[in-house]
Formats: C-alpha cells, sequence, structure tokens
C-alpha cells in the first residue's frame, strides 16, 4: 500500500488579499515558518514517511525541508508539483484581472474545466502534470508513506482524480496553508480519508 500525506506550502504574501502567485518566487512569511514546522512536528509524530517531494517552489522547498528535516528523511523536488503558470494573470490582483478580463475570470470561478490563462496554463494542464506524479510515487513507493508538498492548484487537481470527481468540481475542495490530506492506494483502490486537516495549526497566527 501507498500511502500519501499531502500537503500544501505555508503562509506567504499574495494570499490575502489574493493574488494569481502561480510561478512567481514567493518565500515563506513567518507565520508560514511557524506553519511549516508544527506540520513537520505532526507529520513525524504520527506517520513514518520514507521521503519528502515538493514542487521547485520555493515555498514548496522549504516548507518540505522542515519536514524532511523532523523526519531524517530526503526532500527531493519533483517539477510537475510546480503551480499554474497564470500567464498574463501572474501577481496580478482579484480586482486587476476583473478589470482587464472580467468574462474570463468569471468562466474560471464557473467553469473552470473550460478556461485557458492568456498566454497560460488550462486546469487540464495541471491535471497531466499531477498525473505524472501519481505514477511516479506509485511506481516507486508501492509500500511507503511518502509527503508531496504542492500547492493550493496542485492539491486540488490531485484530489480531483483520486476522488474521481470532475474537473468542474475543482472549487469544491478547501485547500489551507500547510493542510494535512491522508490518502492510501493499494491494488488500484483509493481510500481518502483526511481532507484539509488543520488542526496542528490551532494558534498560529
Amino acid at each position: 500500500m501507498t500511502q500519501i500525506i499531502l500537503t500544501r506550502h505555508g503562509h506567504v504574501d499574495g494570499i490575502s488579499p489574493l493574488r494569481f502567485r502561480g510561478q512567481t518566487e514567493t518565500p515563506l512569511t513567518e507565520r508560514g515558518r511557524r506553519q511549516a514546522s508544527a506540520t513537520a512536528a505532526r507529520i513525524a509524530a504520527e506517520w513514518q514517511p520514507r521521503a519528502v517531494y515538493t514542487s521547485p517552489m520555493g515555498r514548496c522547498v522549504a516548507t518540505g525541508q522542515a519536514i524532511a528535516n523532523a523526519c531524517g528523511i530526503p526532500n527531493e523536488i519533483l517539477p510537475d508539483l510546480i503551480d499554474f503558470d497564470y500567464g498574463a494573470w501572474q501577481w496580478r490582483t482579484v480586482d486587476d484581472v476583473r478589470a482587464a478580463w472580467p468574462d474570463l475570470l468569471a468562466a474560471w470561478y464557473a467553469t473552470p474545466h473550460l478556461v485557458r490563462f492568456p498566454n497560460g496554463d488550462a486546469l487540464q494542464d495541471m491535471v497531466a502534470r499531477t498525473a505524472n506524479v501519481l505514477r511516479l510515487i506509485l511506481a516507486r513507493h508501492p509500500d511507503d508513506v511518502v509527503v508531496l508538498v504542492g500547492h493550493e492548484t496542485a492539491n486540488r487537481a490531485l484530489l480531483l482524480q483520486l476522488l474521481d470527481q470532475p474537473l468542474s468540481a475543482y472549487w469544491r475542495l478547501a485547500q489551507d496553508p500547510c493542510t494535512i490530506n491522508e490518502i492510501a492506494i493499494a491494488e488500484g483502490r483509493v481510500r481518502v480519508s483526511r481532507i484539509n486537516d488543520v488542526s496542528h495549526l490551532s494558534g498560529i497566527s
């Protein structure tokens, strides 16, 4: 059985007020570092992972390294866990995007599976990349616990596939900073036993 502990990077600038961060490097804030430390402590206490895999973005690498250090295991970058390429929307605020692309922004929130960001990705691109991640993890770790550190976007794409949900359900899945999702996969059967658990972050502000 492969067990996946799926988490998201800690808090960064651009979460509130919201910007389309995507592939813009945004380091963990002090709050994000505290969240990463608490997440690392929880994972080390509850599971015995063999490896940590992260998006190449620095916010994920730093979160993953905290977990790897706490567990005494390697931390490896997987390029396919990277955030969206938002193209022309990159690092713009929602208000900026609404002013320039009102119809496309409305479509992104209503029908995300039908949108491509100007000069950037579509949701299908993210799903294809994260499917590659799942194939690699299942092949490399058929009997291990592993930690994946991704983004709100990549995590949603992974969970949609694991839960056998349509891409139109993208917005139904919350993924808060340093959340924990727990997934077990055995003989092709998937069991998701935990989604968006942030109980270990109580008191961190």
